[in-house]
C-alpha cells in the first residue's frame, strides 16, 4: 500500500494476530470450575430454564406417530434411570465418604449414579416429544459433568490411595461394563440414609409428570405457544 514504510509494515505485523477474547466474557475453564463448585444450584437453574422454555413452546411432532415414539423411548429411559439410581443408592447410602464402594453398580462403573442420571436426563428430554431437549440435556451433561467426575475421583484417590488406583484400573469411569458385575450375597443397608436417597432417585419420575402437566396446560390453551421444537 502507498505511504507505508517498511517500519510501519513491521509494526502492523507485530500487532496483528488472532483477536483477543472479548473483555468480560468468562473462559470455558472458569465456567467449568464455577459449575463444579456450584453443581446443584446451577443444575437447578438449568432445569428452571428448561421448564420456562417448555411453558411457551410445543413439539413440532404433536399428534403424530413420532410424538408417541419419542415419549415412549423417553419414558423407558426415565424408568431405567430411576431403577439404576435406586440400585446405586442401595449400595452408596450412608457409605459415600468413609468407604470405597466397589460392589453392585460400582463394580461395572466407577460413576454409575452419574451414568444413570445422564440416561434419565436424555430420557426426560425425549419425553417432551422433541429431539431438541434430549440433545440439549446430553450437551449440558457432556460440557460440565466430566469435570465434576474428575474432581470427585481426585478426592477418592486422596482418601483411598492405592486401593482406588487398583479399582480405577479394573473398572471403567463412566459407561458400564456389565461383564464385571459383582454382587455380594449379603449387604448391610442403612435404612435412614437410603430413605433420604429415595427422593433423589425419583426426581426423573416427577419430571416426567411435570412434562405431561405442561403439555395438558397447552392442550387447554392456557399457555402461549411461541416456539415449535423438533
Amino acid at each position: 500500500m502507498a505511504g507505508f514504510s517498511p517500519i510501519a509494515r513491521r509494526r502492523v505485523s507485530r500487532t496483528s494476530g488472532p483477536p483477543a477474547r472479548m473483555a468480560g466474557l468468562p473462559s470455558p475453564m472458569v465456567l467449568t470450575k464455577l459449575f463444579v463448585a456450584n453443581r446443584i444450584r446451577m443444575s437447578q437453574l438449568f432445569v428452571l430454564l428448561i421448564v420456562g422454555l417448555l411453558a411457551v413452546s410445543e413439539s413440532h411432532w404433536e399428534r403424530t406417530f413420532m410424538d408417541a415414539v419419542l415419549f415412549l423411548v423417553g419414558a423407558v429411559l426415565v424408568g431405567a434411570a430411576t431403577m439404576g439410581r435406586l440400585w446405586c443408592s442401595l449400595y452408596i447410602a450412608g457409605y459415600k465418604d468413609g468407604t470405597l464402594i466397589t460392589a453392585g453398580p460400582y463394580s461395572i462403573s466407577r460413576n454409575p449414579l452419574y451414568f444413570f442420571s445422564f440416561v434419565g436426563a436424555v430420557g426426560l428430554g425425549l419425553a417432551t416429544e422433541t429431539f431438541t431437549f434430549g440433545v440439549l440435556f446430553a450437551v449440558w451433561f457432556a460440557l460440565f459433568y466430566p469435570a465434576v467426575i474428575r474432581a470427585e475421583e481426585r478426592r477418592l484417590r486422596d482418601l483411598h490411595g492405592a486401593r482406588f488406583e487398583d479399582y480405577a484400573r479394573r473398572v471403567p469411569r463412566f459407561l458400564p461394563r456389565f461383564s464385571l458385575l459383582v454382587e455380594p450375597e449379603h449387604y448391610t443397608v442403612r435404612p435412614v440414609h437410603f430413605r433420604n436417597h429415595l427422593l433423589d432417585a425419583l426426581w426423573f419420575v416427577w419430571g416426567l409428570g411435570l412434562v405431561e402437566l405442561i403439555e395438558a396446560v397447552h392442550m387447554y390453551q392456557l399457555l402461549p405457544t411461541l416456539v415449535l421444537w423438533y
